[in-house]
């Protein structure tokens, strides 16, 4: 009897949809470690060392032992389901690398805004850009050690954020606290309906 490779084919694999995610946040607030954390491959990071020449530029307030900082962008990707792939661009928290971000915006599904709650008006800019923008997008809390735990109600007050907008407690360190975040935003993002302009006055 010969034996020989069976002719019976199994399913065509399955093409990944792959959608572009922003992680963004203030000065230090955890978005290059963020990436780290729940990326699968070794993530592409834009770091240069904090030099004394940037200390009256960059408002180290709080983040005092942060000693490098993001120039360009950080990049990483994870896998959702076999079907869904994301990929992540983490921005610079610094406002001289503001003129960066309307490239990195363009084709992304959603964003992830990382709020550290002992600087929440680092956030402000963040949440007014995207909401202007009209790309929709969560808050993380990124839950650092030593600082105090608010209910999410006084957040989003504080924050003056919408309804609907997702708003979430995250250890930016940790791959499955992040991978709820990124759920949370791509779900918010296949739902999300552009207000309705108001009429113009007559």
């Amino acid at each position: 009897m010969a034996f020989g490779r069976s002719s019976r084919k199994g399913p065509p694999p399955v093409e990944p949809v792959t959608l572009k995610i922003l992680v963004a946040g203030g000065f230090g607030v955890g978005k290059t470690t963020l990436v780290g954390a729940v990326s699968e491959i070794r993530p592409l990071r834009t770091e240069e060392n904090l030099t004394e020449a940037s200390r009256p530029v960059d408002d180290l307030a709080g983040v005092e032992s942060k000693a490098t900082t993001t120039v360009a962008m950080d990049f990483g990707r994870i896998t959702l389901r076999e079907d869904l792939v994301l990929y992540l661009f983490g921005t610079p928290g610094q406002d001289r690398f503001w003129f960066l971000w309307d490239e990195l915006a363009q084709g992304a599904l959603g964003a992830v805004v990382l709020v550290d709650t002992r600087r929440l008006e680092d956030s402000f800019a963040c949440i007014d850009y995207f909401e202007r923008r009209r790309i929709p997008f969560a808050v993380a809390v990124n839950c650092f050690e030593g600082a105090d735990v608010h209910p999410v109600e006084t957040v989003r007050a504080a924050l003056d954020l919408d309804a609907d907008v997702p708003l979430l407690m995250t250890d930016a360190r940790l791959r499955e606290s992040v991978k709820e975040v990124l759920v949370a935003v791509v779900r918010h993002a296949m739902t999300f309906t552009e207000p309705t302009p108001e009429p113009a006055a007559t």
